[in-house]
């Protein structure tokens, strides 16, 4: 049977055939936006059926597949929207140096004194520690998310117990954590990356290459460094 590419549009259905084992062109089609069975988006530059797999070519370098069968549809984009932050592009956002302003804004959120000598201790930008607090948990000792990180800079269970953390609400034992993670990460990657990694895991990054395609972590690190750079 003659190889047919794939099409934009393809829908669920279509794509759980070829998981089946039809055979479609390996040939190029180029896609802006897979949608998965579950509901969530991935923006691609371009996607390709090999075998029971989609191969797709991702906007900001780097390359990933899926199993057909969990890729509901593939279609264009038709939203013009600025291309997504590269790893160079996310690191080189400003990190001004702190004003005396600044300071003393800082100096009055909570657990600032904590904050401050946790960062200096281990050498990290205390307004890098505090806004990921901000974005973490809005300074919250007692927050928990769905996935079950916890307190101000949540702590996955994996990270708490990498860091010898028994209570994870503890303001004193998070904070530390938190400021040693963030800062093994700062040792393996730029800033951007090491706060793509704190937002969706080291393996993430490692895999995509890069920031993953994930909107929650561009907004993540955009949101953190531009805050810095204030």
């Amino acid at each position: 049977m003659a190889r047919q590419p794939i099409a934009r549009g393809v829908t669920r259905g279509a794509v759980g055939l070829l998981a089946l084992g039809l055979s479609l062109s390996p040939a190029a089609a180029f896609a802006d936006v897979l949608t998965f069975a579950t509901g969530r988006t991935m923006l691609v530059a371009s996607s390709r059926i090999d075998g029971d797999r989609l191969l797709v070519t991702l906007r900001e370098g780097g390359n990933a597949s899926f199993p057909c069968a969990v890729v509901a549809r593939v279609e264009a984009d038709e939203v013009p929207y600025p291309a997504p932050p590269t790893a160079e592009s996310v690191d080189a956002a400003p990190i001004a140096v702190p004003d005396s302003r600044a300071e003393a804004m800082l100096a009055g959120r909570p657990f600032a004194d904590l904050i401050a000598t946790t960062a200096t201790a281990y050498g990290v930008d205390v307004r890098l520690v505090h806004a990921v607090i901000e974005a973490e948990s809005n300074y919250q000792p007692r927050a928990r998310s769905r996935k079950g990180a916890k307190g101000l800079m949540q702590l996955m269970p994996g990270t708490a117990r990498q860091y010898a953390v028994r209570d994870p609400y503890d303001p004193r034992a998070n904070i530390d954590a938190g400021v040693r993670h963030l800062k093994d990460l700062l040792s393996r990657f730029d800033t951007g990356l090491a706060l793509a990694a704190y937002n969706a895991g080291e393996a993430t990054v490692r895999r995509y290459g890069g920031v993953p395609p994930f909107a929650e972590t561009r907004s993540y690190v955009t949101r953190i460094l531009q805050r810095v750079g204030r």
